[in-house]
């Protein structure tokens, strides 16, 4: 038994990269140990922005020794007319470091049982360069010198060692030996590590620390302690501090101070100022209000720690400075100036100006307001909301903050007058933001962000501009998923492929310049619908694959809350115990739909048999949609009911009846049924076997 050290030098990682290449890392290694056979106790894994590392302990000094039975040629190949051994028999044996004589002859072909003796760790660890280090992935590369290998930073130099070894290997012009560096700044050369469970040990002397967890913790205790100590309310954001750890290799927390003129700012701007452009820490009082404080961290010691809180003092004022500055310059004008601005603003070159996208917007907003029976006020506020909900792009103090983009519309808004409904709307038009982002709370709010991401993905899917693999620089997919949330969060019904329709009614292609041609909505329905059923697929990935598949097919005009409910109402009945007779009855009905398709009218006096009457009596008024109005499971509940009746059904009837009159009248019976049964999706892909 043996420990094993493997650490890769770089520069500077993004900190966004450090953790998920982290575990990317190990999940390499612990394969690696596995597609060779190799045993170990545990590994730890360890990341700073400088390195990516692992620590296995007790790892065998030899892989496990296997047994193999190979298949060569078919005896046909192997033997002449003769039964001599070909040249493909003894080709086979050579590559196997034996003889034809020990081949064994059945079902037509020729074995081999082979003994393969375990290899040593050594041995196998010369490898991990290849197999482990060069395929890494990432999301962003970099090239360097003349190489072409690609990776996330250059690689700077690299630790390999099995105990107190050296186990060899290079990538570009990079050999593994024995040596790290230490802190950019503390410490200073090369670094030898005598033994690979001295690594940490080794590292914390040379002011780092390698364990992401043990230094995530000390900053934390650290930030905490000086909250504590000036009785302070310390808001930790869990992203910052993740971000703040991966940017630091020894760090020192330390508090500073700004003016409190600077208070007089919207909270979200001194907030977003130290957060997401500085890295501070805010604090608050018991009540809640913002203090002129924050926490920070340093990469480094102690030492002339007062010269750091200077400087980072003064950047954090130049950048208050200029907010206070932008603030006060936009309140000088009003929505009216900023959106005739605005009207200058290009949201895509293929698509059309900003003012053009909000126009649709607009359209898109009402249409579904009135199918939803918003009322009378909350329609006039989603108009207003809609007809000025991009000016602050134009704003001088979204220009220097992009990132409050949204945020300061609804704040601008409230200072201009406008309504609290408004405001809220126009501060929620971008959410969420991300997978699991916070929702509209506000029902006028939600309706506008729908409406803004609706208008996106038909324009981009119109224009041919639709992502493809990971690429995606317009954010459709969460565009995408941000609908399916807000309709499932407010459970709104409505079909994707009518909305569609009616906006390519309400706007020409050539009215007020629009360059988007919404002519062929069948096709663009078709691709956006299958866009959703995606990212409904991404939302229930907890989901059985076979019910998954099955709750998302069938789908027409793309009614995604009923869509997104029936994923979750089918997989909540697999348990019952009539489920698979449920569903063997219902995929009768739909495989005989299927192969019969039909328009026909039903006439209920052409029914012969009492079978025919009562499931006709039972189906003939029943919409999915109403009977889901009533509950979430009332539809499945409803079919389930129509087991038996479909079972004598069948039993009595003849579908293909001599009488083509009878047929016809049965098969479009058989139709209207599918009809029903295809609203909890293509139940013919359920296993149930």
């Amino acid at each position: 038994m043996a420990d094993y050290l493997l650490e890769i030098g770089l520069e500077e990682i993004p900190a966004h990269l450090v953790t998920e290449s982290e575990n990317q890392l190990i999940e390499r290694i612990k394969n690696f140990f596995s597609d060779n056979l190799l045993d170990y106790k545990k590994i730890q894994t360890f990341s700073t922005p400088r390195r990516l590392a692992v620590l296995v302990h007790d790892l065998s000094n030899y892989s496990q020794s296997k047994d193999e039975e190979l298949r060569g040629p078919s005896l046909k190949v192997a033997k002449d007319e003769s039964g001599n051994w070909s040249r493909a028999a003894e080709g086979f044996a050579r590559s196997q470091g034996t003889s034809p004589a020990e081949f064994d002859e059945r079902d037509g072909y020729v074995y081999l049982n082979k003994h393969i003796e375990g290899v040593s760790a050594e041995e196998i660890l010369k490898k991990i360069g290849i197999e482990v280090v060069e395929k890494m992935k990432f999301s962003t590369y970099m090239k360097w010198a003349d190489f072409k290998l690609e990776y996330v930073r250059p690689i700077r130099w690299l630790v390999s060692l099995l105990d107190s070894k050296i186990v060899p290997f290079q990538i570009l012009d990079v050999k593994a030996d024995r040596f790290t560096r230490g802190h950019r700044f503390l410490s200073g050369g090369k670094i030898s590590i005598s033994e690979a469970g001295d690594y940490e040990e080794t590292l914390n002397n040379a002011y780092v620390i390698v364990d992401a967890k043990v230094r995530k913790n000390s900053i934390r205790n650290q930030i905490r302690k000086i909250a504590d100590t000036n009785d302070w309310n310390l808001h930790v954001d869990p992203d910052l501090l993740e971000e703040v750890n991966n940017i630091v290799e020894y760090p020192t927390a330390f508090a500073g101070v700004f003016d409190d003129k600077y208070l007089n700012l919207p909270e979200i701007v001194l907030t977003t100022s130290m957060r997401d452009n500085q890295r501070f820490f805010y604090v608050t009082n018991k009540q809640g209000k913002i203090l002129p404080h924050f926490i920070s961290v340093r990469n480094g010691d102690s030492n002339q720690i007062e010269n750091v809180v200077k400087g980072n003092e003064k950047v954090l004022v130049a950048r208050l400075e200029d907010a206070e500055f932008f603030f006060e310059e936009d309140q000088k004008h009003n929505i009216d100036f900023f959106m005739k601005k605005a009207e200058r603003l290009v949201f895509h070159e293929k698509i059309g100006t900003m003012t053009e996208h909000m126009k649709r917007v607009e359209k898109i907003a009402a249409l579904l307001a009135n199918q939803l029976a918003f009322n009378d006020q909350e329609k006039k506020d989603l108009k207003r909301a809609a007809n000025i909900y991009k000016f602050d792009l134009t704003t001088a103090m979204v220009g220097e903050f992009a990132e409050l983009q949204g945020t300061m519309a609804g704040i601008y808004a409230k200072i201009f007058g406008e309504n609290q409904t408004v405001c809220q709307a126009l501060s929620e038009q971008y959410l969420p933001t991300s997978s699991e982002g916070d929702l509209p709370k506000s029902k006028v709010g939600a309706m506008l962000a729908l409406a803004d991401k609706f208008d996106t993905l038909f324009s981009f899917f119109a224009a041919g501009i639709i992502p493809s693999g990971s690429n995606d620089p317009y954010g459709l997919r969460r565009a995408a998923l941000g609908i399916v949330r807000i309709i499932g969060q407010q459970k709104w019904n409505f079909s994707v492929s009518k909305l569609l329709h009616s906006l390519k009614t309400a706007v020409d292609k050539h009215e007020d310049g629009f360059l988007i041609d919404f002519a062929d909505t069948k096709e663009i329905s078709r691709k956006v619908i299958e866009f959703f059923l995606d990212r409904i697929r991404q939302q229930s990935s907890d989901i059985r694959y076979d019910l998954l598949d099955a709750s998302t097919g069938k789908v027409n005009e793309g009614i995604i809350n009923y869509i997104f409910k029936r994923v979750r109402i089918l997989a909540s009945h697999v348990a019952d115990p009539d489920f698979r007779d449920v569903i063997e009855a219902l995929t009768r009905v739909q495989n005989l739909a299927e192969k019969n398709k039909s328009n026909v009218e039903i006439d209920p006096e052409l029914f012969v048999t009492n079978s025919e009457k009562r499931l006709y009596q039972l189906t003939k008024d029943k919409d999915p949609i109403v009977l889901l109005s009533k509950g979430d499971h009332t539809v499945y509940q409803f079919l389930a009911s129509l087991k038996e009746p479909i079972n004598n059904y069948f039993d009595e009837n003849m579908i293909m009846d001599k009488n083509p009159i009878i047929k016809n009248n049965r098969v479009a019976q058989i139709n209207l049924l599918n009809n029903l049964i295809s609203s909890l999706g293509d139940l013919r892909k359920v296993v149930v076997k």
